[in-house]
């Protein structure tokens, strides 16, 4: 059917507090040829400006937005098609995505939810539908917007869970010794209550470690491993950076410590650290993310370095990617985990430097995985 052969460029969601974007420029003439990753199209929002690859190969048959255009997010903005595919099909394509968009519109936004486990509570935002969970696990001190680009180029196809882990976010700051074996088993519960047999992990930072931990306590609940710049690969990491961001109290010393996380600092936003400076603030964050600090790393080493030597943990179907520039875990660490994809220009946060790069990583991997399963 040439439906399957017409590929939508919409707006991107860069964060979840993101709802417009503002078209910039179009790389691309009306007409043009374009090959599946060309940059077809700048956008901007209030928090990041990027270019919007193309998903397929063909032409670019229809620019439905201006230079300057505020469009909302998930909206469709142009397409792209063989020639050979008829201007009535694009025609009915397009009206068809302009009704869905308006019908979109009229639906609440998904918003966070907490979920009873017998630890406390974990605060958790779910998207989309398909075959195969995939749970996202942040790093230390993030919370489940760090996974904003991640989740919602993932929700196209899948059904997928953001959490903020125990001691972070808005999920229960007081929560024992809060180390990785606590971290794991709210982890497990937390897919238990929601009838989760088995979902693809993917893990950030602090967040692979304890995907590892899960892969090795439970098997069968980790149907695959995605590691983005994880922990649990090896002893050395950036204490330093540990230190000064339980350190920071204000935006102004926080500024340099989270540039440290990306190769471009342009990245690092006013209303990112805003968010960071408030949830230290909270009754409890601080001793509690002190606490969490403790129990995974010790100055400039790791206390839990060899996760995935455990004969169980790299048996399931996995993948890691890192940033070339990463300045907190060595890259080096990728290699202990088999074959890995290494993205230049990116930090320690890849999956939000190079978001297109490592969204279709993650989603190829996960649909040929689900493939082989069946």
């Amino acid at each position: 059917m040439s439906e399957l052969r017409i590929s939508p460029i919409r707006m991107p969601k860069w964060g979840m507090a993101m709802d417009e974007g503002t078209v910039t420029s179009w790389h691309v003439p009306l007409g043009a040829a374009v090959r599946k990753g060309d940059e077809i199209v700048d956008v901007e929002s209030a928090k990041a400006a990027s270019a919007i690859e193309a998903k397929g190969d063909g032409c670019l048959r229809r620019q439905l937005a201006k230079a300057g255009e505020v469009i909302p997010v998930g909206h469709l903005i142009g397409v792209i098609a063989p020639l050979d595919v008829d201007e009535a099909e694009i025609d009915a394509f397009v009206d068809a995505a302009k009704a869905a968009d308006m019908e979109e519109a009229e639906i609440p936004a998904l918003q966070p939810r907490r979920v009873a486990v017998p630890g406390g509570s974990i605060n958790l935002l779910e998207t989309g539908s398909g075959a195969g969970a995939v749970l996202l696990l942040h790093g230390f001190g993030g919370n489940l917007k760090s996974w904003g680009l991640t989740q919602s180029a993932l929700s196209e196809n899948f059904r997928v869970i953001a959490v903020d882990l125990p001691g972070h976010g808005d999920s229960d700051l007081a929560w024992g010794e809060a180390g990785l074996a606590e971290m794991s088993v709210a982890v497990l519960d937390t897919l238990s209550a929601l009838s989760i047999d088995a979902a693809h992990i993917v893990g950030h930072s602090m967040g692979g470690a304890i995907a590892l931990d899960l892969a090795r306590r439970a098997p069968e609940r980790v149907r695959s491993l995605i590691l983005i710049a994880s922990a649990g690969l090896g002893a050395e990491i950036d204490g330093s950076y540990v230190a000064s961001f339980l350190g920071a109290k204000r935006r102004r010393d926080l500024r340099p410590v989270i540039e440290r996380l990306f190769s471009n600092r342009a990245f690092v936003s006013e209303q990112m650290l805003e968010d960071l400076v408030r949830m230290k603030r909270l009754d409890g964050a601080e001793a509690g993310l002190s606490r969490i600090a403790a129990s995974f790393f010790d100055a400039n080493r790791q206390r839990h370095d060899a996760l995935g030597s455990a004969p169980t943990v790299l048996d399931r179907p996995h993948l890691c990617i890192w940033g070339a520039e990463d300045r907190i875990i060595p890259v080096t660490h990728a290699g202990r985990a088999g074959s890995a994809i290494i993205l230049p220009e990116a930090g320690h946060m890849v999956h939000i430097e190079r978001a297109d790069a490592v969204n279709r990583a993650i989603a190829d991997f996960i649909a040929r995985t689900e493939r082989e399963h069946r």
